[in-house]
């Protein structure tokens, strides 16, 4: 009888030992999983494309918004003969030179019988011809006069103000180097080469006196714009890190951050130190509306603290689940892909619909898709391990679940932060070839320029003619109505 007893508590000691060897070695399965996940971000980063893909059907993704719909696997479809390339016409606006090809007089007769040939058409091709840039120097000329009895009064004819007092640099070079630096992502050092191939000597740190002087004058535009910008009733928010080498109390390698706020085709940029929810507060301490961000929660603080309606993002949900999809085949990520692939197809019907509309038509067919999203989220949330990658997912999805719907409840809320992500996208790509700011001074400047520039384009215009003429205007301002004309939704009337 004792043996029994002393046999059942071995039994005993192995089982809770067995379990303890489990639990610890779904542990360290769990930790390799996150490994093998964190690797596979890393190639993909590093080696791989950057766009989001589920399958080898589905587009890239991204620029989400405009290629999410409702993900159902299409029907192959037969292959077909491939079809030759169309070639676009050349625009029509461009200066034609034409250029006559003629048969030699000896040609114009027929072989055959010697008659003369007649004229039937021509066959029409066009090639399209680039003239370099043109480099001239502009000479001003100001008349003296002066009064021949006394020879003490002395008159100067004015010359027009310049934008750059005592400057050789004429409207139309600042915009080029405006537009070359921030929206071509040009660095000053490659614009002072390009300038030495024509024989034009401008140093580097000449152009970047001109850029913060630049910078400077259209302050007066860039209010405006901000104040149109908090007038509307969603301001989308994005942040990405920049490197300013001298900035009083902190080392050159720390992280400084660029700060984008888009409404429309409104957009601005800001420059600060740091990512503090003060920064923020800073940013949307003027407004009342509503804000879509994306997680970060020193945005939470802030939309807390001045009652801001907050909106959470769609496509930085949905970019959780595409990381499990990245790892392997998962059916609960892939159908939570599919559900959210759904409410964008919703989207895209009613994007041309008025707010009222919108609203209306996501109530009704929009809700019980997101109805169905939490109640399977509710479903699988504590069935799966919370520490691997469809854990994470799944845990964002939840926290940030009040966020996501709100956008249903007004039809001016969009679904997600695309437009401000599209609208830092520039500044991103500039930062790979400037690299870094050497002065906060100067950061400020490029937020000026940016802005200004982001919302000439947004606006459908060319940011060099733009420029060009704001420039020009400029140093004749008197009032805040000749400052309003010069804004970009005012320019096209021109």
């Amino acid at each position: 009888m004792q043996t029994a007893k002393l046999l059942q508590k071995e039994v005993e000691n192995l089982k809770r030992v067995i379990e303890q060897k489990d639990s610890q070695l779904e542990q360290k399965n769990q930790y390799i999983k996150n490994l093998e996940s964190t690797l596979i971000d890393f190639k993909k980063n590093r080696f791989g494309s950057k766009s989001e893909k589920v399958n080898d059907k589905q587009l890239p993704l991204f620029n989400e918004v405009e290629v999410i719909s409702d993900t159902k696997v299409p029907n192959k479809a037969k292959k077909s003969k491939k079809k030759t390339g169309t070639r676009k016409a050349l625009p029509k606006e461009l200066e034609r030179i034409e250029n006559i090809h003629d048969l030699d007089k000896d040609l114009k007769t027929c072989p055959n019988d010697g008659t003369s040939l007649k004229h039937i058409g021509e066959v029409v091709t066009e090639e399209l011809f680039l003239v370099p840039a043109v480099v001239k120097v502009i000479k001003h000329k100001q008349y003296k006069y002066v009064c021949p009895c006394c020879h003490k009064h002395v008159a100067l004819a004015k010359k027009p103000k310049a934008i750059i007092p005592k400057s050789i640099a004429t409207p139309e070079l600042l915009s080029y180097i405006c537009v070359s630096k921030y929206a071509d992502s040009l660095p000053l050092y490659r614009l002072s080469s390009m300038f030495k191939r024509i024989e034009v000597k401008i140093s580097r740190q000449i152009m970047a006196n001109w850029m913060l002087a630049c910078a400077k004058t259209i302050q007066p535009l860039i209010n405006l714009i901000r104040d149109e910008l908090y007038n509307q009733p969603c301001i989308h928010i994005d942040e990405s890190p920049i490197q300013v080498l001298k900035e009083t109390g902190k080392k050159a390698s720390t992280k400084s951050y660029m700060w984008v706020q888009r409404a429309g085709n409104n957009i601005l940029f800001n420059y600060y130190p740091t990512r503090s929810s003060d920064e923020i507060e800073k940013l949307l301490a003027d407004y009342d509306g509503a804000v879509m961000s994306d997680g970060y929660p020193g945005y939470d603080a802030t939309a807390e603290k001045f009652k801001i309606i907050h909106l959470a993002c769609w496509v930085h949900a949905r970019r959780y689940f595409i990381k499990v999809i990245d790892n392997g085949e998962n059916l609960n990520a892939q159908k939570m892909i599919t559900l959210i692939g759904k409410l964008y197809a919703i989207e895209k019907q009613i994007k041309t619909f008025k707010a009222d509309k919108i609203y209306q038509h996501r109530q009704e067919h929009s809700k019980p898709i997101l109805d169905e999203i939490r109640e399977f989220l509710d479903e699988i949330l504590h069935k799966t391990a919370p520490s691997g990658v469809m854990g994470k997912a799944l845990k964002y999805l939840s926290n940030q679940w009040p966020k996501l719907v709100k956008y249903i409840e007004n039809g001016n809320y969009p679904i997600d932060n695309n437009a401000a992500e599209n609208a830092i996208r520039p500044f991103v790509i500039g930062r790979k070839n400037w690299l870094f700011a050497n002065t906060p001074k100067g950061a400020h400047a490029s937020a000026n320029l940016y802005s200004i520039i982001e919302t000439a384009k947004a606006h459908g215009i060319n940011p060099q003619e733009y420029l060009g003429y704001v420039f020009k205007k400029l140093p004749l301002v008197e009032t805040v109505d000749d400052y309003d004309k010069l804004l970009p939704w005012n320019f096209k009337t021109l």
